[in-house]
């Protein structure tokens, strides 16, 4: 490293140190999505922006979801799937193949990159210690629908996440839940990210993507939004389609207490920290 460059780290570092105050001993709960699970090289940033915020003193938690390779894996034991408003309908069967792909191959991936990174962490489902109490979920413009073993969040048991917390380690979450009687089910993970920020009381909630967040009419990017301003947006269309239930998710954390809620471009390298740690950040972000 030379002069300039040594000098210019020492200066980021010097810049950051507000923001590693502001957040020393807090709750931030990240939701691992989209590009960042699949690009190899974003995988391994993304873990190592994990283990620096623990090793500082920040607590994360992180949610995955896994869609793309459930799919893949359902096409490989040709498992046909059907959809109900872009819903996948989970089947007894489909639910054995998401308990797999979801608890058994992307969580114990994750947590062996945390690992190669420096950490100590933990993968769970929401079936471990019942952690994610859950329910069959029902779609308000079809109740009549049946979507098997799709699910919705009823409670979050945090003396888990926070025995894992107090023991200086990264809880990495998959999004399956159990109802009273054990049956699985599936969740959303936005869901669970949100439900999980709600629970512990957490300083931010973090929504990975592969967007660069909410954008108006004309493609521009809108950051520093209050819910009253998200609800305009909503309501004058330009929020829509798929990013409705994610700002839902994002306007729940929010409403519940959250500091905040942050929907980011999980295809740029270190977003996470950029997030964190810039006064610039690298999406929407949403506060009261």
């Amino acid at each position: 490293m030379d002069t300039s460059t040594a000098a210019d780290t020492a200066r980021i570092l010097n810049e950051a140190l507000p923001y590693l105050q502001r957040y020393n001993g807090e709750t931030i709960v990240i939701k691992y999505g989209g590009n960042a699970m699949t690009d190899e090289r974003l995988q391994r940033l993304f873990a190592q922006n994990i283990v620096m915020m623990k090793q500082v003193g920040i607590h994360p938690i992180v949610v995955h979801g896994g869609g793309p390779q459930i799919g893949a894996m359902l096409d490989r034991l040709s498992i046909q799937s059907e959809f109900i408003d872009g819903m996948r309908v989970t089947d007894a069967a489909t639910m054995e193949v998401v308990e797999m792909v979801l608890g058994g191959l992307v969580n114990k991936q994750i947590v062996s990159l945390l690992s190669q990174a420096g950490g100590k962490a933990v993968g769970l489902t929401g079936r471990d210690s019942g952690l994610i109490e859950a329910k069959p979920l029902t779609l308000p413009n079809k109740p009549e629908a049946n979507l098997g073993h799709v699910g919705e969040v009823v409670r979050i048991n945090t003396d888990v996440l926070s025995t894992l917390r107090d023991s200086n380690t990264i809880p990495v979450i998959a999004p399956v839940g159990a109802d009273k009687n054990g049956s699985p089910y599936n969740i959303n993970a936005d869901l669970v990210a949100s439900s999980v920020a709600i629970a512990l009381r957490a300083r931010r909630l973090l929504l990975l993507t592969n967007t660069r967040g909410i954008l108006d009419k004309n493609d521009a990017l809108l950051t520093g939004l209050t819910p009253d301003d998200v609800n305009g947006y909503i309501n004058d269309g330009t929020i829509a389609g798929g990013m409705l239930p994610k700002v839902q998710c994002a306007l729940d954390a929010v409403h519940a207490g959250v500091g905040s809620a942050q929907i980011i471009d999980g295809r740029v390298e270190h977003a996470v920290l950029l997030e964190l740690f810039t006064d610039q950040g690298v999406g929407t972000l949403i506060r009261k």
